[in-house]
């Protein structure tokens, strides 16, 4: 794995996305709310049935409400901790987010954005945000927990997977992908540190720092992490889903060869590359045809003829070495 620079969680150095946001960290079951607590104010995971619905307007999280245990990682504004609600006796992580750092760092916006789009996505590899509260000074989230950590960590002690793990993480992206799509986000973030590993080895998309809700319009936003940059983000061109279809062709290459695609000694190299599509497979470590037919018709410079995620699922290197994607 090639060097990149300390990252916002602590642990394994990873690249840091252009605009400054980290990725988040891990995830569990939902669980049911107190009931009759005051806090700040709160948002909750919808209830199980339509009669609590009402319920549920009620119910407010406080910090008393759970048990704190050991730090999962620490933010650029905040730590990450492995937490208990107390209750229920369900095992969460605990973000907290320092306020005073958001708003000196002027991203209360992308924070609002990112709990907004996440805490309405409901897939099997998507980290589930069950709720938020704050106080005067903190911003607390509830995450699920992920309890294999960080596939960033698991790609750097490997260097890189063979050919059955690529295809299923790759699988159950496109899936997981597919779904945002459906529901009009956008991610334009994906990238190995921006995704954990639940109990079972399931990939979880965590990090939604990035992700935008559009229905109807072309984003004109540089965002993301430049390795993982489409051309048309770089020349400044409108951008729509596609940027993630790309991301996904970046993500398979790395999770086989163990570098991006198109790394260079500089930032203007790594730009020539991608707006050219300079795309080389080195010789080791070996990779099929397959997995490398799949990898150029996701990273297509014209956007509209990349390959379909409802087709990369059906592609034959897919088909042949991928576990079946968990669905929604």
């Amino acid at each position: 794995m090639p060097a990149r620079t300390p990252g916002l969680l602590g642990g394994a150095p990873r690249r840091v996305p252009l605009g400054g946001s980290g990725a988040a960290n891990k995830a569990g079951p939902a669980f049911p709310a107190p009931a009759g607590k005051p806090a700040a104010a709160q948002q909750t995971a919808p209830p199980a049935g339509a009669a609590e619905a009402q319920d549920a307007q009620d119910r407010r999280w406080q910090l008393s409400d759970f048990d704190i245990g050991r730090p999962l990682g620490q933010r650029k504004f905040g730590n990450v901790y492995l937490a208990r609600e107390k209750r229920s006796k369900y095992v969460i992580a605990l973000k907290v987010l320092y306020k005073q750092q958001l708003q000196q760092s002027n991203v209360e916006h992308q924070l609002r954005r990112e709990i907004e789009i996440q805490s309405h996505l409901r897939h099997p590899n998507i980290l589930r945000l069950h709720g938020y509260f704050y106080d005067q000074t903190r911003v607390f989230l509830i995450l699920e927990h992920a309890a294999r950590g960080e596939l960033y960590k698991e790609l750097t002690r490997l260097k890189w997977f063979d050919e059955r793990r690529a295809a299923s993480y790759i699988a159950s992206l496109a899936g997981a992908l597919q779904y945002c799509h459906s529901k009009h986000v956008i991610h334009r973030d994906i990238k190995p540190e921006n995704l954990l590993l639940g109990l079972r080895g399931e990939l979880k998309i965590a990090d939604f720092g990035w992700s935008v809700h559009a229905p109807n319009s072309r984003r004109k936003t540089l965002c993301g992490t430049l390795d993982y940059l489409p051309p048309e983000m770089l020349t400044s061109e409108p951008h729509n889903n596609a940027v993630d279809i790309w991301s996904l062709g970046v993500l398979c290459y790395e999770f086989l060869f163990g570098r991006p695609p198109f790394e260079a000694p500089g930032h203007s190299d790594t730009y020539k590359r991608i707006t050219s599509v300079d795309l080389k497979f080195p010789a080791h470590p070996p990779v099929s045809d397959g997995a490398k037919d799949l990898i150029r018709r996701l990273l297509v410079k014209e956007p509209e003829l990349r390959m379909p995620l409802s087709k990369v699922v059906e592609h034959p290197w897919i088909a042949a070495n991928a576990e079946k994607p968990a669905r929604a």
